[in-house]
């Protein structure tokens, strides 16, 4: 028997939850990543009816900063919400990426007739972040273990010292430089001659940019409150480049004129985020128009260490600059194509960076008044493995309401020198 044609079908962004973002150590200080994930998977269950056996094909989601308890957490947030205990779920991890690749993964089940409908998205938590023991005790503590004797065991406990007592504190930094991702950015925005004026009127852009789409009600229906809060908690509406540049410098202030300070840097956040995909069958027959369509995606990783750091091309939040051209190649599109351009703002400089590495490609420009309309992660914060999903929602939100054909770009960068975009569609 001959195998059937396969068939690749278009995969539908019928909408999005999320819980406010927070900033570490604060309202959700106490929150674990499951039950951020959980409030965030039972908003987006309840406002779209899919609690039935069956509604939801699976559930995809990650967390970057996992504890052993999280080992499944997918699967064990499922069981705590109020989607259907039968619905399958898997984690997924990619650093940053981990929100858009957990929408990839189940997008291309959708696409390929494999399930009707999925819902993707990522949680992670900076207050509650995983202590791991000091590795000297771990050995100690195993050796014990393995001892066959009473003595042995004894003989091997009476090796531990106080300084084992010392826990492991999970460090932001890349294991091969031992650089955090702040101080690659600053390596990155002198090799490119990012300004400090530049950054902070984009860091303040995104603040009022954020709170005007909330005066507007625009995340009334994709932000679900959570432990007393109802906005991003880092939103300061009355922030200005005039304001930002009394800050002091934060990175790269082992050089002259360092430019990367707190407020153009995105703080260390707690929170959740949700978007539910389906075909477009499984829309139509529940009375649901969507948002947008998820038409094209692309990964790209950048050598960090050995490659052309120096010069900007490579370094550590770069790869975007390789994934983007060669899917608008593959799509046949130019920059100046889309209508909106959502960049992940891990950084002020790294998007700057970035939209100065497309236009050396050749692939054009982007006009400021089409990039990130609605604020991005600068003002909402960034728990690692939810703003994938935060931006897929808010961004096929933003299409659906131009009320006409548009077209929106996606663009993430994520540590490990890796990148993660795609292309949504409103026909």
């Amino acid at each position: 028997m001959s195998p059937q044609k396969m068939s690749v079908r278009r995969v539908a962004v019928v909408g999005g939850a999320r819980i406010p973002f927070a900033r570490s150590d604060g309202p959700y200080a106490t929150a674990s990543n499951q039950q951020m994930l959980t409030a965030a998977l039972d908003g987006l269950v309840e406002r779209y009816g899919l609690q039935e056996p069956g509604a939801v094909g699976e559930f995809v989601a990650g967390a970057v900063l996992k504890h052993s308890r999280d080992f499944n957490l997918a699967r064990e947030t499922v069981l705590g919400s109020k989607l259907h205990p039968a619905t399958p779920a898997y984690d997924i991890q990619q650093a940053c990426g981990t929100g858009l690749q957990a929408v990839i993964a189940a997008a291309n089940k959708i696409a390929l007739g494999q399930t009707e409908s999925a819902v993707a998205g990522g949680a992670d938590t900076a207050s509650d972040a995983p202590l791991g023991v000091n590795d000297s005790l771990r050995r100690i503590l195993l050796q014990a273990r393995r001892a066959k004797s009473l003595g042995g065991r004894v003989k091997a406990l009476a090796k531990v010292r106080p300084g084992h007592l010392v826990p492991d504190i999970p460090r932001n930094a890349e294991p091969r430089t031992g650089l955090s991702m702040g101080e690659h950015a600053a390596v990155t925005a002198r090799a490119r001659g990012i300004g400090r004026a530049a950054q902070d009127e984009l860091a303040a852009a995104s603040h009022q940019r954020l709170a005007a789409a909330y005066e507007r009600g625009f995340f009334q229906d994709l932000v679900i409150p959570f432990r007393g809060l109802a906005r991003d908690q880092n939103l300061r509406p009355g922030s200005t480049a005039e304001k930002l540049a009394s800050l002091k410098p934060v990175f790269g202030l082992d050089h002259p004129d360092p430019t990367m300070t707190a407020g153009n840097s995105t703080p260390l956040t707690d929170g959740a985020a949700t978007v539910l995909l389906a075909s477009e069958e499984w829309a139509r027959e529940r009375g649901l128009e969507p948002l947008a369509y998820l038409t094209a995606y692309e990964t790209a990783a950048v050598d960090f260490v050995g490659g052309d750091v120096a010069g900007g091309e490579d370094g550590l939040l770069m790869a975007p600059a390789y994934a983007v051209p060669r899917m608008l190649e593959r799509a046949g599109l130019h920059l100046a194509d889309f209508d909106l351009v959502e960049i992940h703002e891990a950084f002020a400089s790294q998007v700057l960076a970035t939209l100065a590495a497309w236009e050396k490609r050749g692939l054009g420009t982007v006009d400021r008044a089409r990039l990130n309309v609605a604020g991005s992660s600068l003002a909402t914060g960034h728990p690692f493995a939810a703003t994938g999903a935060r931006i897929v929602a808010t961004l096929a939100k933003l299409l659906a309401e131009r009320d006409a054909p548009a077209r929106g770009l996606i663009s993430i960068c994520a540590a490990g020198g890796q990148g993660v975009t795609a292309i949504l569609e409103r026909a």
